[in-house]
């Protein structure tokens, strides 16, 4: 299995003559979403740095799409039409599934919570995600992480945007996924609690996870303002340098 980040959310899992884009935000730099912040961060057009140079050839082998939830740094307007002109088969869930259907999406799989679906030779099951602490989550919709198990490949956890609850907890303890990716800005809005997990947080997932941890959402959105090289500092002290992966734009993993 290769995993390859390109930019936020954005990734790339290639398994088998799979190719899986996951949450596309696919833009030019500033031209995705306005600023999520006004005051607490300097308000800058989203996403704030351009897509990668090598990140087109890995577009034109995607086979698949994965959403998991409608927020403009997941699925932009240069994404939906990059789906809709290869006709892009997309999972999501079926909160999403009208959504995108009347964005003219190819939706071919929607999924609940909890409720294991085939997938691509393999299995998929949507995981509850909670965007946020305390108040905010509510306005910030729902949103669902993935298990991903593939035969003879690791399997893979897309936490996406969440914060630290029982149910990313029973994932990593009783599904034990050998990849676990967690958004790992500490996105905040001008007001209320952070939209992702504090960097405590993230540490606590980290060492709960049994295998590999990737952290992204990084660097991208005027709004997340943890850097790569603190959380790298964090992890170094926390002895858990080996286990975890914080990946450039454009850096492509093997597993």
């Amino acid at each position: 299995m290769k995993i390859h980040h390109i930019r936020n959310a954005t990734m790339i899992i290639e398994t088998g003559d799979h190719v899986i884009l996951v949450d596309p935000m696919l833009g030019k730099k500033g031209t995705a979403a306005p600023p999520f912040t006004i005051f607490r961060f300097k308000p800058k057009r989203n996403p704030i740095v351009d897509l990668p140079d090598n990140c087109q050839p890995l577009l034109d082998k995607v086979t698949h799409c994965l959403i998991t939830h409608k927020h403009p740094d997941h699925i932009d307007n240069a994404a939906e039409e990059f789906l809709k002109a290869k006709h892009i088969p997309v999972t999501c869930s079926r909160l999403d599934e009208a959504l995108f259907k009347q964005k003219g999406l190819n939706v071919v799989q929607t999924l609940d919570y909890w409720t294991p679906e085939v997938f691509l030779g393999g299995k998929i099951e949507g995981i509850p995600a909670r965007h946020g602490y305390g108040y905010v989550a509510k306005p910030m919709g729902n949103v669902m992480g993935f298990y991903l198990e593939f035969p003879k490949e690791p399997s893979v956890y897309l936490s996406s945007d969440t914060i630290y609850t029982t149910d990313v907890e029973k994932v990593l303890k009783e599904y034990k996924p050998d990849i676990s990716v967690v958004a790992s800005g500490t996105a905040q809005l001008d007001f209320f609690q952070p939209l992702l997990m504090r960097v405590d947080d993230i540490i606590r997932f980290t060492k709960t996870a049994p295998g590999k941890v990737i952290a992204n959402h990084l660097e991208a959105v005027n709004h997340c303002p943890t850097k790569r090289s603190d959380l790298k500092v964090r992890f170094e002290q926390e002895g858990l340098s080996e286990k975890t992966l914080i990946p450039e734009d454009g850096e492509s993993m093997t597993f």
